[in-house]
């Protein structure tokens, strides 16, 4: 996160709360970095958007400030954000002048990385013409709201998502991208933070059409035991009736996560959007003290295939 004379944080999540225990010891854990790394006069580049960055923003001499949401004060602000699948677009206007900034990263929450990310070179002096013709050729990141190509027209997005909170943004972002029904496949880490598997299950409901409910890096857990603590904050089972005020969301439970991928993709109709979460970038999973090569990408790719070809997926 340290950078030789520049640094920006991203928003602390319960992502490694196993480890900080609070939210506010992960915030302190990575100030740390601003208040005792940072050379004296580098740019902090922080999200005003955020109460503990705004408030790391008024401590930090020097720092730039970026907003998606009219917060003053700020050196840097988004304006007119439109997003679809073949990118995002918005004006941005402040303290280093305006550009009209265009990307092929999918989701309007990219916004804020891009901010970050213009903010750090900005201040390390690349100018912002450079950066503006820059940009519509910078790919994302492996893994993160990766597409996997469909001429079928079903839309198939691979991501790191693994607290709920992320999966919250993810499916918030994705869920408008989608023409028909949204299918998510996810599960849950093992030997990690039990508390937010039924926090996650209840999200994928409220947010999907149909949840399948896999393994994720089960470790030393039993795979079947992770997925029924996540099946209870779906609540309702599989072709239930929900009674009022509760998620009536279809789900199902499919141990094999390439089985489960498979499952979703064979559901999905031309329209449809099939979010796999959890593993992005990984490309093995870890099964009791094994390390099995395991890609979310080419397991997707290879069951649309076969789909294509009339072959049926197991």
């Amino acid at each position: 996160m340290r950078w030789r004379r520049s640094a920006s944080p991203d928003a602390p999540s319960r992502d490694h709360l196993d480890y900080h225990g609070t939210i506010e010891a992960y915030f302190e854990a990575k100030a740390r970095l601003f208040r005792e790394l940072l050379p004296e006069g580098a740019p902090a580049v922080l999200n005003l958007d955020d109460a503990r960055g705004a408030k790391l923003a008024r401590e930090i001499r020097g720092s730039i400030g970026f907003t998606v949401r009219g917060a003053k004060g700020a050196a840097l602000e988004a304006r007119s954000i439109q997003s679809d699948l073949s990118g995002l677009r918005f004006e941005l206007r402040g303290r280093f002048g305006e550009a009209t900034i265009e990307s092929p990263l999918i989701g309007a929450h990219n916004a804020e990385n891009l901010l970050a990310a213009l903010g750090l070179l900005l201040g390390l002096g690349v100018p912002l013409e450079q950066l503006s013709r820059a940009t519509p050729h910078a790919q994302g990141a492996p893994g993160r709201l990766e597409r996997v190509p469909d001429p079928g027209g079903r839309v198939v997005l691979v991501d790191y998502a693994h607290t709920d909170d992320a999966l919250k943004n993810l499916l918030e972002t994705a869920r408008p991208l989608a023409a028909g029904r949204v299918i998510t496949v996810f599960g849950c880490g093992g030997d990690r933070d039990r508390t937010k598997r039924p926090l996650m299950g209840a999200v994928a409901a409220r947010l999907s059409d149909l949840v399948i409910v896999t393994s994720d890096n089960p470790r030393s857990e039993d795979p079947e035991r992770i997925i029924e603590e996540i099946r209870r904050g779906i609540v309702i089972p599989a072709n239930r009736v929900a009674p009022k005020g509760q998620h009536g969301t279809p789900s199902l439970a499919i141990v094999d996560r390439r089985e489960a991928i498979e499952k979703g993709i064979r559901e999905a109709k031309p329209g449809d959007l099939v979010l796999i979460a959890g593993k992005g970038h990984e490309k093995y999973q870890v099964i009791g003290d094994r390390t099995l090569p395991f890609d979310d990408v080419e397991v997707a790719r290879a069951a649309l295939a076969k789909r294509r070809s009339g072959s049926r997926v197991p």
